[in-house]
């Protein structure tokens, strides 16, 4: 490491937990980072300033101008241009020891293998449901490391999958699901700076081998009621390993699982007939559930495992929420319990 290298990095170096063996690791490592947008700027920005020695890019896009209010790394000028090597060169002249490597291709199953294979581990900014499953089954099959973050509105979630042995991302979502994204939902600009910056502090950890690692935890942030939980969940049994050639993505087949969906216009046309098999629970916060609820019992995401011994094993126990990420955990939760009945789970709005 050059003098200016430990000089530019003094302040971290000081960390007792770190040290320069520490930030040698951090030279050393190798960080394909999905995405360069909202998540994926931030993500590339504090570890380019960390230090960390190779950074790949994969985007395809191109700067959009409703891109600015959340991708800080851009601006004006940059729109049209592709994000991939417009991020490179930004962040080259931000930190010339790093080597950054503009990776402009859509990732998919004819080249996610060979890509993800070079480097150490991996950090999913994307922002659509095929690329983090396609992501996810790549990296258990290579056993690479992988930093998860996800946006919507005012609600962010980061975990780390598949870290020494632990959990993936189809233990806690099994099943490929349809959902609203930024564009069609919006997101407060401010967000994935949050949610981004809790994702390179994941992947510094993990490099470093120091502190807690988010494996085995969904820590979910809401900004509007300014709540912060962390959730815990164990490796499925039912996907111990998916080889490549065989993933549910590509193969079209979704597993079983003792969670279903239920349409909202299903469970409105179940409450109406007043049928009482259904055990009802808002998992939305209290202010929430005041402002906006239709029924049943409001027990906030954060509140549900000191509550699931409470369940009635003889009905249908339906979870829902506004956009559906809240419900489906909850259900996912649920099923992973010592409760042996069925769940649902519903998107309201």
């Amino acid at each position: 490491m050059e003098a200016e290298e430990r000089k530019r990095y003094s302040r971290q170096i000081i960390l007792p937990e770190m040290g320069i063996y520490g930030q040698e690791k951090l030279k050393a490592a190798k960080v394909l980072v999905i995405g360069a947008g909202g998540l994926g700027c931030p993500v590339l920005q504090y570890l380019t300033a960390a230090g960390v020695g190779t950074i790949g890019v994969v985007d395809d896009d191109t700067v959009d101008i409703t891109n600015l209010h959340r991708q800080i790394l851009y601006c004006a000028d940059d729109i049209g241009k592709g994000k991939a090597e417009t991020a490179v060169q930004k962040l080259s002249a931000m930190n010339p020891f790093v080597n950054l490597i503009a990776i402009p291709v859509r990732l998919d199953e004819s080249n996610a293998a060979q890509i993800i294979s070079a480097y150490d581990f991996v950090i999913d900014g994307s922002d659509n449901f095929p690329t983090r499953y396609l992501v996810n089954d790549v990296c258990v099959e290579l056993d690479k490391p992988l930093v998860f973050g996800s946006i919507l509105r005012f609600e962010g979630q980061v975990s780390v999958f598949n870290y020494k042995g632990g959990p993936t991302y189809r233990c806690l979502f099994p099943e490929a699901e349809e959902g609203d994204n930024c564009e069609v939902a919006g997101v407060i600009g401010i967000l994935p700076g949050i949610i981004g910056t809790y994702m390179a502090n994941e992947a510094i950890k993990i490099i470093c081998e120091i502190g807690n690692i988010l494996s085995g935890k969904l820590l979910v942030l809401n900004a509007l009621g300014n709540t912060n939980n962390v959730f815990i969940f164990n490796r499925s049994p039912e996907f111990p390993v998916i080889s490549i050639e065989k993933s549910p993505l590509i193969s079209k087949t979704i597993p079983e699982t003792k969670i279903k969906e239920m349409f909202f216009y299903d469970l409105e046309n179940r409450l109406e007939s007043k049928s009482g098999d259904l055990y009802l629970i808002d998992v939305r916060e209290n202010y929430e559930f005041e402002e906006d609820f239709i029924g049943g019992e409001n027990i906030p995401l954060s509140e549900l495992p000191e509550n699931i011994a409470h369940f009635p094993m003889d009905k249908t126990i339906v979870f829902y929420c506004t956009t559906g990420k809240r419900s489906r955990i909850a259900a996912t939760l649920l099923a992973k319990s010592e409760f042996q009945g069925q769940s649902f789970w519903v998107k309201k709005a």
